[in-house]
């Protein structure tokens, strides 16, 4: 049954074969191009193309990988001054490598919900929200990336975690961290989590227990890391200067649905209010830059990491704390899911699509208690609609609503078989059908009164703050009943306790 989920998910991406595709197509045929026709020591200084190789060396030795592949397909895609080269060959080829390497999602999905359900149907359900989750479909399949891959990756870690194979979990970490640097953000949940109930947990082992094992998981990822970087000794300072470029502003071009988005409005509307010239009005017309706030305070990259740390300690302090249960694991995975939301609220240039770092992980989650499945419908509902500006085109107008109304209808019904009852509160049930409004003054409203001529920033200004307020409230709420523990009861202990949080 599995398999025949993740096939048929698959034969719906090949749909997708031949739709619009986003500028990271282009990124990632470059990067084929640069690692196949560029020696390894010019990877990152190759500057032939704007979309320079920016990823860590796993990721670049993938690419080069995929690129043995794609010269049987057409060798012109593999030339680094063959800018924005398209051939039928190269789509089949790239669209067609996202598809065959989510095999690595299938196989992380698979391992976790052997690990987390406990019946067959828990197993199923499980697996059918992931292996169809809209949001991957859309940035994968449509706008055009590897998120599936990479965190299939991020899964199989998990995984290892339920089973307290503790170096295993750390491997496909560091692997993780080697291929893409963003997952740096929940990193912490994993130092402190191995640092506790691996190197200092006590079994009665001797003395110097805690120093070997703390060797042996220091000798893992730092083996990863010598194996990734080591090729590169001479270029450490140029890779690390691609790994992470400040000047790219706060917030992204389209307003990561963050607490930065609701900065960036507070500053648009007192600077309306005081009569000043905002520059944020072209902050969300698509383009990278920085842009200094008119009213409040500009931010600094340091202000946003400092934010970060000091939103993600008391997940990590509690995290600390936990004593060894058998919740102990799942616990684990609601931190990483906590520490990834305080990144995704606070970080510096936020992507939209790091909220599948929260939504996914969540999922995960979703079979075990109702609570857990009331926050994954919650915010996968409002987490998804935040995707829908990258697939501006007009023809997936309808695609991408059906595809939500779809999967929202779907999760819906999946999770009632497992837990039963209503699930969202009056308050957020409302919150959630504001969408509705929202797409229909967007796709409707907002072009009928020419709006889109003299305001054309302004919904996705609006689809931000509003889904910033839906993320802001999300994470609240899960780290208030994270740090206090109550809400995360099974159905089994009982449905009074659970309808008292």
């Amino acid at each position: 049954m599995f398999w025949h989920t993740f096939l048929l998910a698959s034969a719906i991406k090949i749909l997708f074969l031949a739709s619009y595709r986003s500028t990271d197509f282009e990124v990632h045929r470059n990067w084929l191009a640069i690692t196949h026709s560029r020696p390894l020591a010019k990877w990152y200084y190759d500057a032939t193309s704007e979309w320079t190789l920016d990823y860590p060396p796993f990721f670049a030795y993938f690419e080069w990988a995929l690129s043995q592949v794609a010269a049987y397909f057409d060798p012109a895609m593999l030339v680094v001054t063959n800018l924005n080269y398209s051939s039928t060959q190269t789509v089949l080829f790239q669209r067609g490598s996202v598809i065959v390497t989510d095999i690595v999602f299938a196989f992380g999905v698979k391992r976790c919900m052997s690990k987390l359900a406990k019946t067959e149907n828990q197993h199923i359900i499980g697996s059918a929200l992931l292996l169809s989750n809209i949001g991957l479909l859309m940035v994968d399949h449509i706008h055009f990336q590897y998120n599936g891959f990479l965190f299939g990756f991020l899964l199989l870690s998990l995984s290892y975690i339920l089973t307290e194979n503790y170096l295993a979990s750390a491997l496909c970490f560091a692997v993780l961290l080697n291929l893409k640097h963003i997952f740096i953000y929940v990193a912490p949940v994993y130092v402190v989590y191995l640092l506790k109930f691996y190197c200092f947990r006590n079994n009665g082992a001797s003395a110097m227990a805690p120093l070997i094992k703390l060797i042996k998981l220091g000798a893992v990822v730092g083996g990863v890391c010598l194996l990734s970087f080591g090729p590169f000794y001479n270029h450490i300072p140029q890779v690390f200067a691609r790994l992470f470029p400040f000047k790219r502003g706060l917030t992204h071009a389209y307003w990561a649905p963050n607490f930065w988005a609701l900065y960036n409005f507070a500053d648009k509307v007192l600077s309306i209010a005081l009569g000043r010239k905002s520059a944020m009005a072209s902050g969300t017309g698509g383009l990278v830059q920085t842009f200094d706030h008119t009213v409040l305070p500009s931010i600094s990259p340091t202000t946003t990491f400092v934010m970060t740390a000091l939103a993600m300690f008391p997940t990590l302090y509690k995290l600390w704390t936990l004593k060894n249960t058998t919740n102990l694991a799942q616990n684990f995975i609601r931190a990483v899911t906590m520490c990834a939301c305080s990144s995704f609220m606070f970080g510096w240039h936020v992507h939209e699509k790091a909220i599948l770092m929260v939504i996914i992980p969540l999922t995960v989650l979703s079979i075990t208690n109702r609570n857990d499945a009331r926050w994954t419908l919650f915010l996968g509902i409002l987490g998804h609609y935040s995707l829908f500006p990258l697939l501006f085109s007009s023809e997936l107008i309808l695609i991408k609503h059906a595809m939500h109304v779809v999967y929202t209808g779907i999760s819906v019904l999946l999770f009632r078989n497992i837990h039963g009852g209503r699930f969202l509160s009056i308050p957020e049930r409302l919150y959630l059908y504001g969408f509705v409004f929202l797409s229909l003054f967007e796709n409707i409203i907002h072009p009928a009164l020419n709006l889109d001529q003299t305001l054309p920033f302004i919904p996705l200004m609006a689809t931000s703050v509003y889904s910033a307020l839906g993320v802001s409230y999300f994470w609240l709420n899960y780290q208030k009943h994270f740090i206090t523990q109550t809400p995360f009861l099974t159905k089994d202990q009982g449905v009074s306790k659970t309808k008292k949080n």
